[in-house]
């Protein structure tokens, strides 16, 4: 059974329609990659699954519940959290109150300590860092915070929007090993990525967006062989 289901869901902004009948399932302690170029419509679907953003056609399920019409706050609260483009962090606040902040829901406050003891694992460099403002940080530190403020949310499904976006490919590589993390605590993970050849190499089965459809699907390493795929988005 799917963790997060998404049926012919069609959507836009005011007039101009943006997604049409796009589907996915996402499988619990998975990573599923959503590539594509530049305005294929990957961050619209997002900002529709976490509640931003109203469908126009289609339906949501959420561990076999209609979400589809729920506001962000509750689904946060059922565990659908997202780390958003751009790390939108609290620049003036330090690293701790950053993630006290992710910690908002009912569920994840509950779940403090723990999940505050699963990020200093994965990103040992917020530990060292706990009483710095967030603004005065690397590109490479912020998104581990955007990615630890999301993980104190206690998610059952992590969304990342462009998790690579304009970092050293040394950063891309410490952020994407974090992802096995994720995996081996059991959370499921739909990640946005610009950067085809790492999203493919590091999910299980990936979804390929291009101008607002579902253009192909399938385990990625099946994906990662496909002509049109390394022709058009690997450069092979």
């Amino acid at each position: 059974m799917a963790i997060l289901e998404v049926q012919n869901v069609s959507t836009g902004y005011g007039e101009v329609q943006v997604l049409w009948d796009v589907s996915l399932r996402l499988k619990p302690g998975q990573v599923t990659a959503l590539v594509g170029a530049n305005g294929a419509g990957k961050t619209t679907l997002l900002r529709t699954i976490v509640g931003l953003l109203k469908p126009w056609e289609g339906r949501i399920f959420f561990e076999g519940e209609d979400v589809t019409h729920l506001p962000p706050h509750r689904k946060a609260e059922m565990g659908l959290i997202l780390v958003p483009e751009g790390r939108q962090l609290f620049t003036h606040m330090t690293v701790y109150e950053n993630l006290e902040m992710g910690a908002t829901p009912q569920r994840a406050r509950a779940k403090f300590q723990e999940n505050l003891e699963l990020v200093f694992s994965m990103f040992p460099r917020l530990k060292e860092r706990l009483n710095q403002k967030a603004g005065t940080m690397s590109g490479g530190e912020r998104q581990m915070l955007a990615v630890a403020r999301g993980l104190m949310g206690a998610p059952k499904v992590l969304m990342i929007d462009e998790m690579s976006l304009g970092l050293a490919p040394v950063l891309v590589l410490e952020l994407y090993e974090s992802l096995k993390q994720l995996r081996e605590a059991g959370i499921t993970v739909l990640l946005v990525e610009q950067n085809v050849h790492m999203a493919l190499a590091v999910s299980d089965y990936t979804y390929v967006l291009a101008e607002g459809r579902v253009e192909m699907e399938g385990p990625s390493q099946e994906v990662a062989r496909n002509p049109h795929v390394r022709t058009a988005y690997l450069g092979i």
